[in-house]
C-alpha cells in the first residue's frame, strides 16, 4: 500500500489510503463531463474525463460535432499514484474555484482540434436524486451526481481555426458523477443474457436567461421509474431550488425511428400552476461514436490501453453511409427550449441546454 499527497488532506472516508475507494467493485469510476455550444446549430463540444482506482485507468475524450463532422481526440494511461492529476496526455481539468469555476483544456495536437476553455456556472450545483439499478443479480448503477449550468469564455481551434468563446453566447452544462456504472473490458455476461437491457432515458439541463430548470426521467421496460427530478433552480445562492413535482415526457419520433424531432415535457409543481416546455433539438451529437460509451470493442472507459500513455485521432461524416450507419444510441443534442404559451416565471421564456435521451429496448410506447 502506497501513500500519495492527497493522504496529507483530512478527507478520508474508509480506513484506506486515498487512492483506494472503499468498494472493490471494477466498476467504480470518477468523472468529469462537459458540453458547449454557442445556443444554435454551429456546433458541439462534449468533453469528459475519467478515472477508474479499481481498474488502474484514467482516460479523456472530446467530441465535435461541427456540420457533418463528427471529431474525437481521446487518450488514455494508467492511473498511478496520485489522483489529484488529472492531466491524461493533452488534456487537463483543473478545479479553479470549487462548484463554480473550472478550466479545461486540451493542448495542441495533430488530430485537429484544440481548446483552452473556463466555466463558470450560472447557478449552484445541484446534487441530483441517487442513481440506483439492479439487473437480475448485478448492480448496474449506484451512483451520485452533481449538476450545473453555466456559460463557457477561452477559444477553441479546429483545423486552424481559432474560435473565440465568450460567455454573452456559448452556454452548457456540466456534471460530475462517481459510483458504480459499467466500465472497462467486457464482463462475462453470465446471467445478464436474460435481461432485455431496456434504457429508457432523459437527461435536460435546460439553461434560460436568469433561470434554469433541470430534469430526468428513466424508466424500465415496464414504465416504471427508476429515477426522476424536476427542479427550478435560480441563481441567487441561499434561494431553494423549486420542486416542480412529477415531470411527464412526450416525445414525437420520426417515421420508422426513434430519433426525437421535439417533444414535450409537462411539470405540476405542488400547489403551483401547470406548465409545458417545448423542446426541439437542433444538433444531435451521437455519444457512444469513438468516446468510450460502449461501441468500439478496443476503447471503452477505463479500458487499460497498455503501460504507455495512447492519444488517438477519429473523424466521421454523416454524409458517409458507412459513417452514418455507426451513428446511434444515447444521444447528446444542443436543444431550443420554450415555454408553452409564455408560461414560466419572468419575461424569459426561450432557453437553451442539453437534450440527451435514448429509448433502447422494449418500453409501453413502442407497443411492438
Amino acid at each position: 500500500m502506497t501513500l500519495s499527497p492527497l493522504d496529507d488532506y483530512p478527507i478520508h472516508q474508509a480506513p484506506e489510503v486515498m487512492r483506494h475507494v472503499a468498494t472493490s467493485d471494477r466498476n467504480f469510476y470518477d468523472r468529469y463531463y462537459f458540453n458547449v455550444h454557442p445556443c444554435s446549430d454551429d456546433l458541439m463540444l462534449i468533453i469528459g474525463m475519467g478515472q477508474y482506482p479499481n481498474l488502474g485507468v484514467t482516460d479523456a475524450y472530446a467530441l465535435l460535432r461541427r456540420g457533418p463532422l463528427h471529431r474525437v481526440v481521446r487518450a488514455s494511461r494508467e492511473l498511478g499514484l496520485d489522483r489529484m492529476d488529472t492531466t491524461v496526455g493533452p488534456f487537463r481539468v483543473e478545479v479553479l474555484e470549487g462548484l463554480r469555476r473550472l478550466r479545461v483544456t486540451l493542448d495542441d495536437n495533430e488530430h485537429g482540434l484544440a481548446f483552452d476553455l473556463t466555466w463558470e456556472g450560472s447557478i449552484p450545483a445541484q446534487l441530483e436524486p441517487p442513481h440506483y439499478v439492479r439487473w437480475q443479480e448485478r448492480v448496474m448503477f449506484d451512483s451520485r451526481r452533481l449538476a450545473q449550468t453555466g456559460r463557457w469564455s477561452g477559444h477553441l481551434t479546429v483545423d486552424g481555426e481559432r474560435i473565440e468563446v465568450t460567455p454573452d453566447r456559448w452556454w452548457g452544462s456540466r456534471d460530475r458523477s462517481w459510483g458504480i456504472r459499467p466500465v472497462g473490458e467486457p464482463e462475462p455476461p453470465g446471467i445478464q443474457v436474460r435481461n432485455a437491457g431496456t434504457f429508457y432515458w432523459l437527461y435536460t439541463p435546460i439553461q434560460f436567461a436568469d433561470h434554469s430548470v433541470l430534469a430526468i426521467i428513466q424508466e424500465d421496460e415496464k414504465g416504471r421509474r427508476v429515477l426522476e427530478e424536476a427542479v427550478r433552480v435560480w441563481p441567487q445562492e441561499g434561494r431553494d431550488p423549486e420542486y416542480l413535482g412529477r415531470p411527464e415526457y412526450h416525445p414525437v419520433y420520426a417515421e420508422g425511428t426513434r430519433d426525437v424531432v421535439d417533444a414535450t415535457i409537462a411539470f405540476g409543481p405542488p400547489g403551483g400552476k401547470p406548465f409545458e416546455i417545448r423542446a426541439t433539438p437542433i444538433l444531435p451529437v451521437h455519444m457512444m461514436l469513438g468516446t468510450g460509451y460502449g461501441l468500439e470493442p478496443d476503447w471503452k472507459h477505463g479500458m487499460y490501453q497498455g503501460p504507455e500513455p495512447k492519444v488517438q485521432g477519429i473523424a466521421y461524416d454523416a454524409r458517409n453511409p458507412d459513417d452514418a450507419a455507426r451513428m446511434w444510441g444515447m444521444i447528446d443534442a444542443v436543444a431550443r427550449y420554450e415555454y408553452v404559451d409564455g408560461g414560466g416565471p419572468t419575461a424569459e421564456t426561450t432557453g437553451y441546454g442539453l437534450y440527451e435521451y435514448w429509448a433502447l429496448g422494449p418500453h409501453p410506447s413502442f407497443p411492438d
